[in-house]
This record gives structure tokens, C-alpha cells and sequence, in this order.
């Protein structure tokens, strides 16, 4: 049987990215997979005789069995559909399912949190499921979800305001510590873009060793002050500072601006 799938907003960021790792991935076995946008195109897609494209986001819902909401939250209020009898995924920041509930009419909703990296196959996506969410739809939800990388069900709603601010930007807020560290190697005289070319591979290195070891980060960064080397030094300085209050503090932020978009 297909399985048929749309993205309202599918031709953004985010939707595009959950597009391409759909596409790339193929989760299903035989899957349809339709996009609505203003302009009712998207040649991105043209190679794929399974992609479909409208500006009509009823005519979508009315095709699909699975319906993703991929607008800006800030153009959320313009959508009304009628989704009722669908299964209805959002990865819209901060708006709720409450929220979702009164402009789609649907009661199976998935509430989710993605990224762009979704498109490389390296997105993080947390969800929370209404209860009449069916154990058949969790399961087309982690496939979906598997595809574009690591997935988990969480049991708050509101936790989804806090992997907004974590785990949405790529790479936000590593990108600005990658920043930080290149304009140190640079007011010691080191050339731009040989800080920046060693600073790129150090995140990429980090990630990958973050991603494989069993150590936790905490196991990890007490393993470098054991070792009681130059990183040693670095990192008691850094723990000793308020360094761990600001990054709170800026997550905090990100966080309510999340709950501040409905």
C-alpha cells in the first residue's frame, strides 16, 4: 500500500530537509510524497516521478494520509485546513497542539522539533503524541523521523521549547563557540583562514567522537582533567568561570522566545 505523505511549506528550510531525507532515505516501501507552496512548484523535486506539487494545502491533505506543517509560525494563523481525519506532524516552532488542534480539526497530532540537517541525515527530532496518536502512526512517525536522523518520544509538550533552542539551529549556537575560538587564534596572530580551516576540524572531529564514544560529555571532559595536560588547564579555567551560567542563560532565552511564537 502507499503511503502518502505531504509537506505544507515543504519547499522551505526545514520542509525541504525532511523532503530530501524522505526522498534519499525511502522509509517506506512505496511511498507519494506531495508538496504544497505559494508558487505551486518545486524543481528541486522534478527528478522524482513519486514528488507532487500545489499551491492548494487542502488539495494536499485531501491526497495525503500523513500531513506535515512546515510554515514559519508567524504565517500559522493564515492556515485553516481540514485535517480531521488525518495524522497531522508539526515541526513549526512554538506553536502548540492546542493550537494546532483548532486551525487543522485533527486529534492525531504529532508535535516535533527538527532541523535542516534532517537533509544530510544528521537531524536530532524530538516529538510528543496526542493520545489518540495510534501505536501505527508512532511507528510511520519514527520511521519518518529515523530517516532524518535520531528520534525520541518525549512525555512533556513543553520540553519541546527547550530541544528548540538545543538541537533546531544548525549549527547556531556550536557555530558562535567555533567563532569564539577562531577570534582567539586570530588576535594571537594566527591567519584567518588557517584558524578557521583548524577549528572546523576540531568540531567535526568532536562531533563524530561525541557521537560514538559511550563516555558521556561530562565522562569526557572530567577524562581531559584527569589527564591534567593543556586541555586540563584550559577546561578548570573555563569550569571555574560562568561560562556553563551564560550558555544557560542564552539557551533559557531562545527557549521563551519559543513559547512567545503561538
Amino acid at each position: 500500500m502507499t503511503t502518502t505523505i505531504g509537506l505544507i511549506g515543504g519547499s522551505g528550510a526545514l520542509g525541504g530537509a525532511l523532503a530530501t531525507a524522505l526522498l534519499q532515505q525511502e522509509p517506506f516501501a512505496d511511498l507519494d510524497l506531495w508538496i504544497s507552496n505559494r508558487s505551486g512548484a518545486a524543481p528541486e523535486f522534478a527528478s522524482h516521478d513519486n514528488v507532487y506539487v500545489t499551491s492548494d494545502n487542502q488539495k494536499l491533505v485531501t491526497a495525503c494520509d500523513i500531513v506535515f506543517l512546515s510554515v514559519p509560525p508567524a504565517q500559522f494563523k493564515k492556515l485553516k485546513i481540514d485535517a480531521r481525519d488525518r495524522l497531522v506532524i508539526s515541526v513549526m516552532a512554538g506553536i502548540t497542539i492546542e493550537d494546532i488542534a483548532e486551525a487543522t480539526g485533527a486529534s492525531r497530532i504529532v508535535r516535533a522539533m527538527s532541523s535542516p540537517a534532517a537533509a544530510k541525515g544528521l537531524a536530532y527530532s524530538p516529538w510528543v503524541a496526542t493520545a489518540k496518536v495510534t501505536s501505527k502512526d508512532r511507528e510511520a512517525v519514527r520511521k519518518i523521523f529515523s530517516a532524518a536522523g535520531i528520534t525520541d518520544e518525549l512525555e512533556e509538550e513543553s520540553h519541546l521549547n527547550h530541544f528548540t533552542a538545543m538541537t533546531g539551529p544548525v549549527p547556531g549556537f556550536v557555530a558562535y563557540f567555533a567563532q569564539c575560538m577562531v577570534d582567539h587564534a586570530v588576535k594571537q596572530g594566527i591567519a584567518p583562514e588557517i584558524a578557521e580551516r583548524a577549528v572546523r576540524q576540531l568540531f567535526l572531529a568532536s562531533g563524530q567522537f561525541l557521537a560514538d564514544e559511550t563516555a558521556t560529555p561530562a565522562e569526557q571532559v572530567q577524562a581531559m582533567v584527569d589527564y591534567a595536560g593543556t586541555t586540563a588547564a584550559g577546561l578548570t579555567n573555563m569550569i571555574e568561570s560562568d561560562l556553563s551560567d551564560a550558555i544557560s542563560e542564552g539557551l533559557l532565552a531562545a527557549a521563551r522566545k519559543a513559547e512567545q511564537m503561538r
